[in-house]
């Protein structure tokens, strides 16, 4: 082993030590040498100050002379230090503002030791001695801070032995990426290289130590320097600027997280530091819809709402939503107990003061749920009750009409009866020319709220409001990729051509509410959620965004398109129905109906088919109310038969 590589093993193991060394201390250790190292540094100014007055030869008989004025001076120091809470402050995080406050705790206690000498008369020492001992005060104590923070810094970044090197780029040199970058320093195996930015004012300069490059030049720092990730810390950034750099950032086969959002910030869920995974809204590049609070307070605060369906993924999320908006009582009703005692908890530990209720029934049992509106007099229902998987669904199509068709008429029903004010359904764009099961019966669902809300027998406010797919919902496509990209497996896509529109499920639970509040009887009410995605690319640019290549490092198996499953999905049945509404990005449309005195007969017989099983029946009836019903596979023989009858 040469003689260079036997020093640069000892520098490695040295700054190993020292780093193990530095963070096996406790803060009380830290804050103990901290406060003996300024002593010394007390005294040391003030034998200086001494020293520069009366000459270093004098210098240990002036500092005995005036004994009881260097302790004094030296205990309103440390007194003021702590007042002035220097000792609680992180020193490898030391920067303009706690250099402002050594300043200003130098000059108070300068101020407060000349007031004590002259009250007391502790010493014959001139003001010019003071001002000196200031003034070194000032620098020992910062030359010493901005030493350790410096010697932290260099620590950091050398390389020794058993030591991860991660080096990470951190698009943004605002405040955002400067906090990111203290963050980053506190953690092992994390290093900037670098700082990436697009305003051309920071491109060249330094920030904390760290250079800051332009967007062009990373692929250049990728080759010569070397990074394995890239943290986005541009919070306040959405909409398309976000997409745009995601685009950019994908083809240098390196993974990209991001820091949360600046209303995740704010509501204080969350810290800047807290870097995630990329979710579906920073590669949609769509701006989240702004919601009307006076729209959100409508049916809810100080009003008895019930929510069905409330321990699933839109059900649940209402029931968050709604706790916030102050209701008089909040019931949850859900058929599975395991999600129902879920929300019940998570209610409990957030929302400590909110007078709630967990009803577990399901909305076909009527005598149940009349039970339970009688009992706590409701006022608003949100029904987010369904059967939603389409192949589920396509493989068990009587237990998908008892449940969206007969639940969705058997809550209704009870509604009425039982007096309440406004009653919601959550609908979907698979209701709109629906080649499904799922679609259908939601469609015949938004049906039997039409011809009721027409009924002038009643006082019930009937809306229904429509989504795309809602992301994070039980079996959305996204957390499917993402698990199967982290676990090494091929992503499965039923189509290279599929498309769908998307939304989060805080959109979704906002939009219902609102719509609700907006509603005035049998409105459909949708969402404009901007340009359908393609799946495809959506699956590569996740691929991309981990660092990996689509079909080289994870393949893109195409399985064909499942029962039911339709390529492209619409929001609207007669598009040029579409109205606006008070709230610029919910629409409403009155869409074909059919005549509850028409229609009931139709949903009697549906449902006693149901009761006997007969699937042939109930789809025959479905094609009836539903004539735009184009099914697939073996239901599309009954249509043929309708037909051709």
């Amino acid at each position: 082993m040469s003689t260079k590589s036997r020093s640069l093993l000892s520098i490695e193991a040295t700054a190993a030590t020292l780093e193990k060394s530095i963070n096996a201390l406790s803060n009380n250790q830290k804050y103990t040498i901290l406060t003996f190292v300024d002593i010394c540094l007390f005294l040391i100014s003030i034998s200086a100050a001494v020293g520069f007055e009366y000459g270093f030869d004098l210098m240990p008989v002036e500092i005995w002379h005036q004994g009881t004025f260097v302790v004094s001076e030296i205990a309103i120091k440390f007194g003021l230090f702590w007042a002035f809470s220097i000792y609680q402050q992180v020193l490898r995080y030391t920067g303009g503002e706690f250099i402002f406050t050594i300043v200003k705790a130098v000059a108070v206690s300068c101020v407060s030791i000349a007031i004590v000498d002259n009250l007391f008369a502790l010493s014959t020492i001139p003001a010019s001695v003071l001002l000196s001992d200031a003034m070194l005060t000032l620098i020992l104590v910062m030359a010493f801070r901005l030493s350790v923070r410096i010697t932290i810094g260099k620590l950091s970044r050398i390389n020794y032995p058993g030591k991860e090197t991660g080096g990470v780029v951190i698009y943004g040199a605002g405040s955002a990426g400067c906090i990111l970058a203290h963050a980053l320093a506190a953690e092992h195996g994390k290093r900037p290289v670098g700082f990436v930015d697009d305003n051309p004012y920071l491109q060249g300069r330094t920030v904390q130590g760290t250079k800051v490059y332009a967007p062009a030049d990373l692929l250049k720092l990728k080759t010569n320097v070397g990074f394995d990730e890239i943290l986005l810390a541009m919070p306040s950034i959405e909409g398309q600027r976000k997409r745009d750099i995601l685009q950019n950032l994908q083809f240098l086969s390196v993974p990209v997280k991001t820091v949360p959002s600046i209303t995740e910030i704010l509501s204080g869920h969350v810290s800047i530091d807290k870097v995630r995974e990329l979710d579906i809204e920073d590669l949609l590049g769509r701006k989240a819809i702004a919601a009307r609070p006076e729209l959100l307070q409508y049916d809810i605060t100080d009003r008895v709402v019930l929510v069905t369906g409330g321990g699933g993924s839109i059900g649940s999320e209402l029931c968050r939503q709604i706790a916030k908006l102050q209701p008089k009582l909040l019931i949850v009703y859900e058929l599975h107990e395991f999600a129902l005692y879920q929300m019940d908890m998570e209610l409990s530990e957030n929302y400590p003061y909110l007078n709630k209720v967990a009803c577990l029934g399901s909305v076909t049992d009527a005598q149940a749920f009349r039970r339970v509106l009688n009992k706590y007099r409701v006022n608003t229902i949100y029904h987010a009750a369904a059967y939603k998987h389409v192949p589920i669904v396509e493989a068990n199509p009587i237990s998908g009409m008892n449940n969206n068709i007969g639940g969705t008429l058997t809550v209704a029903q009870c509604a009425i009866e039982c007096r309440v004010d406004k009653f919601v359904l959550i609908s979907t764009d698979k209701a709109v020319r629906p080649t499904n099961i799922m679609g259908a019966t939601k469609r015949v669902a938004e049906l039997v709220l039409q011809g009721l809300a027409d009924l002038p027998t009643h006082n019930t406010c009937f809306t229904m409001v429509r989504f795309g797919n809602v992301l994070g919902s039980s079996g959305s496509v996204v957390p499917r990729f993402r698990e199967q990209i982290t676990s090494g497996k091929s992503i499965t896509l039923t189509h290279t051509d599929i498309t769908r529109y998307f939304m989060t499920i805080p959109e979704a639970a906002t939009l219902v509410i609102q719509a609700g509040a907006m509603a005035k009887g049998g409105e459909v009410f949708l969402l404009d959620m901007g340009e359908p995605v393609k799946i495809y690319d959506l699956a590569a640019q996740m691929i991309r965004l981990h660092g990996l290549q689509p079909e080289t490092d994870v393949k893109i198996e195409v399985t064909g398109l499942r029962p039911g499953e339709k390529i492209y999905e619409e929001l609207l049945i007669d598009c040029e129905a579409a109205l606006q509404t008070g709230h610029p990005k919910i629409f409403c449309a009155h869409e074909a109906k059919i005549a509850w005195k028409d229609l009931a007969p139709q949903l009697a017989h549906l449902l006693e088919a149901a009761v006997e099983c007969d699937v042939t029946e109930c789809v025959s009836v479905l094609h009836n109310l539903v004539p735009e019903y184009q099914p697939m596979g073996q239901y599309a023989k009954v249509k043929e038969t309708l037909t051709a009858a």
